[in-house]
């Protein structure tokens, strides 16, 4: 870590007329130059694109950074899948609605499930990621952990820049090397991304086409079945336990049923839909969910049951549904992106530094939400929940 701290003072200090990059990176990337040209990379293209190359620290601190603040699943799916999202989810629908249809006949996925990893991963291409993405792969290849997985992701990225597909400018995404409107990382790029449009590139930056058919093409692959639901919320009958159950332990609707489980809204469960998995997100008092094989393709693409359910959730609303009908175990409930910069405002007004006010509650919202909790003594945990909003509202 001494050494990380060194490099990164390094980085900071220097003027950006006088940049070198420290001895032991540009040690490092010349290193890879071997490995990069058996993977695939020329060396005029290997040159071309990591000349000049700084590193960029902040990446290996995210990769390190063990975050304190565990966010509650009301809290992760109220910012994810509010009625705002659901708004631009629906216009983006409508605005796109031929080359959906044309997704949806070549690769079998319906419109709102496309749509809705696009909302979910980018906010329809309004929130790509800061990082030029050799600089940050760079950099995550020659220090920190995982550095083998890095170094496969920084020669794909080459080779995607070598194959003409993006231009070198417009290739940045996440720290960690996710890119584009649906956040693909290069090897994913790779293996899945298609050419939709007809141009001769496969570019998810500024090709909608693109992108919208590769997210497609990714949920087949991972096993999409047309025509069937991710799954459905349910209603478990009193003192039902659910200890044991999982999205993994899969029986027969027919058992579900014999075992009172039921429709949320009373019916019984359907037939003809195979084996599901029941999901207790917030413990059994909370919303319940069974879920199929479409619930395991949407996972893949980000393997946290939490993201699986704001995908499946967006598009249930994209297609006109409500928000779940059961409540989450709380008493204080998850706020929207509207609500979150109305809580940000609300904390500027009190005199905190919280930076731009985005609806995204970062480190110093955080650090003014344990202030303000504190004041009115509150449980100080950082967290900005519908409690802390209504009362730093004006009475």
């Amino acid at each position: 870590m001494k050494h990380i701290l060194q490099l990164a003072a390094l980085a900071i200090t220097l003027p950006a007329f006088a940049q070198t990059a420290p001895p032991e990176f540009t040690r490092c990337i010349d290193d890879l130059q071997g490995t990069a040209r058996a993977a695939g990379v020329s060396e005029s293209a290997y040159r071309r694109f990591t000349e000049d190359l700084q590193p960029d620290m902040s990446v290996i601190e995210k990769l390190d950074y063990q975050p304190e603040f565990r966010m509650p699943i009301w809290d992760y799916l109220s910012g994810l899948v509010d009625e705002e999202r659901v708004a631009d989810g629906r216009a983006m629908l409508a605005t796109h609605a031929e080359t959906l249809a044309r997704v949806q006949q070549r690769f079998g996925v319906d419109p709102a499930t496309v749509v809705a990893v696009w909302g979910v991963e980018s906010n329809f291409g309004q929130n790509f990621g800061k990082y030029p993405l050799v600089q940050a792969l760079g950099t995550l290849s020659c220090f920190g952990r995982r550095q083998a997985f890095f170094r496969g992701e920084l020669y794909s990225a080459l080779r995607i820049l070598q194959g003409g597909h993006i231009a070198p400018e417009r290739l940045v995404g996440s720290w960690a090397g996710a890119f584009g409107h649906t956040q693909f990382m290069p090897t994913t790029f790779e293996r899945l991304a298609v050419d939709f449009d007809g141009d001769g590139r496969r570019d998810l930056m500024d090709s909608t086409a693109d992108a919208l058919a590769s997210t497609a093409n990714f949920l087949t692959k991972a096993g999409w079945q047309a025509g069937q639901p991710w799954g459905f919320e349910v209603k478990l009958p009193d003192g039902f336990s659910a200890t044991q159950e999982g999205r993994r332990s899969k029986r027969p609707l027919s058992e579900w049923a014999a075992r009172g489980v039921r429709r949320v809204d009373g019916s019984p469960l359907p037939g003809g839909l195979g084996s599901a998995g029941l999901m207790t997100p917030a413990g059994a008092q909370g919303p319940a969910f069974l879920v199929f094989k479409n619930f395991d393709a949407i996972y893949s693409y980000n393997a946290a049951e939490s993201y699986g359910l704001a995908i499946a959730h967006l598009s249930d609303r994209l297609r006109g549904a409500g928000p779940f009908t059961t409540p989450w175990p709380t008493d204080d409930p998850g706020i929207s992106r509207a609500e979150r910069r109305e809580l940000q405002g609300l904390l500027i007004l009190r005199g905190h530094d919280i930076g731009e006010v985005d609806g995204m509650l970062g480190e110093k919202s955080r650090e003014a939400i344990r202030l303000e909790q504190a004041r009115l003594g509150m449980e100080v945990n950082g967290r900005g929940g519908l409690k802390l909003l209504r009362a730093l509202r004006p009475q």
